[in-house]
This record gives structure tokens, C-alpha cells and sequence, in this order.
């Protein structure tokens, strides 16, 4: 079974589809940005079903008000829990979005046969109506606006056009919520082609053979100033580094043992 995010990672770094997906290593839950992200999704949605969204946000993320998180800089808990209750008091004023039948068209699982037999499952945050136009909508949470120029970008997302190509729906959305000191909501729009889901099905295709035929070549490598291997939680693996394994990753009960690391140390 296979899903955006497995198919997303094997091309930016078939080694590290490795660490996770056979060998077990998965990130350690310490970003608070990503748990302020589930959290406040999980209230976006219980806003939909006519819940109290702000109770629904406050139980989630109090329930990481002593855990040890990590902030970003001039941020805390308890920052982020008015950011998010600003932001949802703002999205609910705007009303650009409506959703029929929340039980339904919330957290979609979608699920697809590929062309070798195998699945390809999605989980789709909602299908609804942006501004009375019927389309896919994906929530996002960030600290700064995403780039609207030049005109079409948006339909370049590789995320979009999975859901696109999942649903047979072509429009798609972005409602961003951005953590600042004045909480804003991007609105963007975008519409997927034919010529784009028969490119991605190649690509899902393709990158699935290869990690069946167990093709997992390590990345390029770092190249500076900016590299995706610094700010990837698996770079201990590669460096042989066991300080930075045991601070950001832990292994899944299960998993084989540790011998095959040594043949990645220099």
C-alpha cells in the first residue's frame, strides 16, 4: 500500500524512504508546529460539523502544554494557542468556506489500484465549495504567506494534483492559516488538467517499481548554502552520528537490527 507522502519522499530521497518505511526510523513528535498543525486541523473540522471549534482546539493542544516541545523562536504554547483561536475566530467571520454532509466530505479516504496491482490510498482533508466553486481543499498551517506569483503556481503543487488525480475533481484549494502576530488566511486557487493526472500516474507508477525492485541510491548529497539533507530528520542515519539518531528519531517495535548502519559510515 502506498500514499502520497511514501511516493513524495522516495523522489526526494530514496535512501531515506528506506529508513522509514523498511527500517522503522520515524521522527520523534517534538515540532510543535506540527502538533499545533493536527491540532488546529482537528478544530477546522469541528468547526465544519457545528462543534464548539475552540473547545475541540484547546483540549488538543492543552494536551501538549508540558510536553516539552520545541518553539521556534518567540513562540510558546501558550502564543500559538491564541494565534489559533484569532485564527479560527477569523475564518469563521470570512465564511468563504461551506461543506455539505461534514461526516462525509471530511478526512476523505480514497483509495486506488494501480496499474501493477498494488494500492494507493489517500486521506483528503475535505471536498467543498471555495467562494461557491465546488473543489478539493487541502487546510494548511505556516508562519508566512506562500508565493501567489507568477499566475498558475499553484497547480504545480505535487499534493494537489495527487488529490486531483484521486478524486476526479480538476479545481483545487489552499486555505492557509498563517501563524503571525496578526494571523492572516491565504485563499488559493487552482485547477488540475488531464495532461497532469496521466503525468502523475506515471510518476506514482514508476517510482513504485523501483521500490519493489528495492532501488534505494542515497541523494546527491549536501551542497551549500541550502540543502534539504541539513533539516532532515534522518541525517544522523547517513552521518553515523548516534547523538543526532537518539535526539530526533525512534525506532518502530519490529524492526531489524542496527548492523546494516555500518555500511553507510565512511
Amino acid at each position: 500500500m502506498y500514499n502520497f507522502t511514501q511516493i513524495s519522499q522516495y523522489l526526494r530521497c530514496p535512501r531515506l524512504y528506506r529508513y522509514k518505511y523498511l527500517d522503522g526510523w520515524v521522527e520523534r513528535e517534538t515540532r510543535a508546529s506540527m502538533v499545533f498543525g493536527r491540532c488546529f486541523e482537528t478544530a477546522v473540522g469541528a468547526y465544519f460539523r457545528k462543534e464548539d471549534a475552540t473547545a475541540v482546539f484547546f483540549r488538543g493542544w492543552d494536551g501538549y502544554r508540558e510536553s516539552g516541545l520545541e518553539f521556534r523562536k518567540n513562540e510558546s504554547w501558550d502564543k500559538l494557542f491564541h494565534c489559533g483561536l484569532r485564527l479560527l475566530e477569523c475564518f469563521a467571520q470570512q465564511d468563504r468556506v461551506s461543506i455539505s454532509d461534514p461526516q462525509k466530505n471530511l478526512q476523505l479516504k480514497l483509495v486506488r489500484t494501480l496499474s501493477g496491482g498494488n494500492t494507493f490510498i489517500s486521506y483528503i482533508d475535505a471536498v467543498g465549495e471555495l467562494d461557491g466553486q465546488k473543489c478539493i481543499i487541502d487546510w494548511k498551517t505556516t508562519t508566512s504567506r506562500y508565493p501567489e506569483q507568477p499566475d498558475g503556481l499553484l497547480r504545480l503543487d505535487p499534493q494537489l494534483i495527487c488529490y486531483s488525480w484521486m478524486t476526479g475533481i480538476h479545481d483545487v484549494a489552499l486555505v492557509v492559516f498563517i501563524r503571525k502576530s496578526v494571523p492572516e488566511i491565504q485563499y488559493l486557487k487552482a485547477s488540475i488538467t488531464d495532461a497532469q493526472w496521466h503525468e502523475y500516474g506515471q510518476v506514482v507508477d514508476t517510482a513504485v517499481s523501483q521500490i519493489e525492485a528495492g532501488e534505494f541510491p542515497p541523494h546527491g548529497g549536501i551542497r551549500f548554502p541550502q540543502s534539504a539533507c541539513v533539516g532532515c530528520s534522518h541525517l544522523g542515519i547517513c552521518l553515523g552520528n548516534r547523538r543526532l539518531i537518539d535526539t530526533k528519531l525512534a525506532r518502530k517495535t519490529g524492526a531489524d537490527a542496527l548492523d546494516w548502519l555500518e555500511q553507510f559510515v565512511d
